[in-house]
């Protein structure tokens, strides 16, 4: 595939779910892509010959379908930019586990790859400092709850302080 063939968000869906069916059952047929994206079975065999026609997967009808090398690379990066995404939405924002995946797949189309590479830094991040911590995010829940910032915030970045100096 050229550098310059763009993907719509939906074959992007479908190469995402081709790789996790394999990874799943060692093997992907259209039923099983038409069941998990619930769609039809006819909107799986025109998705499956355009990304064929692309070079990104292999596919005959009623044979399994693979994905070719470079539809493996996208597959990944889609799934790299869903798990950033979710993680940043359910761990650090709170978001229920729905509503943080069905969020995920659809910025997943839409977030730059520098957008992206500073929302895993700041995952990292957050999960690494001794200011921010679990703490940290408990203190924003709250804060998203109440609208109002906790009374022992101050206190916090005081020890907090204390600490980094010793």
């Amino acid at each position: 595939m050229k550098d310059n063939d763009h993907l719509s968000s939906s074959l992007e869906d479908y190469l995402e779910t081709i790789y996790l069916i394999v990874q799943k059952k060692k093997a992907a047929r259209a039923k099983d892509i038409a069941v998990e994206l619930k769609v039809k079975a006819s909107s799986v065999t025109g998705a499956l010959r355009l990304l064929s026609e692309k070079g990104l997967v292999n596919y005959a009808p009623y044979d399994i379908i693979t994905l070719t090398s470079a539809g493996e690379k996208i597959a990944l990066d889609v799934l790299k930019r869903h798990k950033a995404l979710h993680d940043f939405l359910k761990d650090v924002l709170g978001i229920e586990e729905q509503e943080a995946n069905d969020s995920a797949c659809k910025l997943e189309h839409a977030i730059s790859p520098v957008v992206l590479e500073r929302l895993i830094s700041f995952i990292d991040f957050v999960q690494k400092c001794p200011r921010v911590g679990t703490q940290w995010l408990d203190e924003f829940n709250s804060f998203c709850q109440k609208g109002a910032i906790g009374e022992n915030c101050e206190e916090c970045l005081t020890d907090c302080l204390k600490k980094l100096k010793n």
